[in-house]
């Protein structure tokens, strides 16, 4: 008996831990702080695989779960329709790619054809910012 009670104990504490943080607060981001494409260009038709080079201004690069101010890590939204819920830990999925470890570039494989890319910063917990930090969506042929 004694071990069920530090079981239940650790259970309920993540479940409290769950709900915690998903109720955390959105992390400020400065005045003006943009997040851009310096490659590929809008438009641009490419032989894949593609290079996704992230620019960033005003902020600061920090990987995820390192609390800076001003600081956030890239999130690469590829073909993504509508953006997620501002609130909310960004999905980690195929559409959905985490650079958490501060990344700034990526080497990406993708399907010929057309698709949409749009950069949004995520604080240390994966969170956009607010206001969000996010570039304009911008499409690529991928021959």
């Amino acid at each position: 008996m004694r071990r069920a009670i530090p079981i239940l104990f650790t259970a309920a504490a993540l479940l409290v831990a769950g709900v915690t943080l998903a109720q955390l607060p959105r992390t400020p981001s400065p005045a003006g702080a943009q997040v851009y494409f310096i490659t590929p260009k809008d438009g641009e038709e490419i032989t894949g695989p593609v290079t996704v080079r992230f620019g960033l201004k005003g902020m600061g690069v920090a990987p995820a779960g390192v609390e800076m101010k001003d600081t956030g890590h890239h999130h690469l939204l590829v073909d993504v329709a509508t953006l997620p819920p501002m609130g909310e830990n960004l999905p980690n999925d195929a559409n959905h790619r985490h650079f958490g470890g501060g990344q700034t570039e990526a080497t990406i494989t993708l399907p010929p054809g057309r698709h949409t890319l749009q950069l949004l910063l995520g604080d240390q917990n994966h969170i956009p910012h607010q206001p969000p930090v996010m570039s304009p969506k911008i499409t690529i042929t991928v021959k």
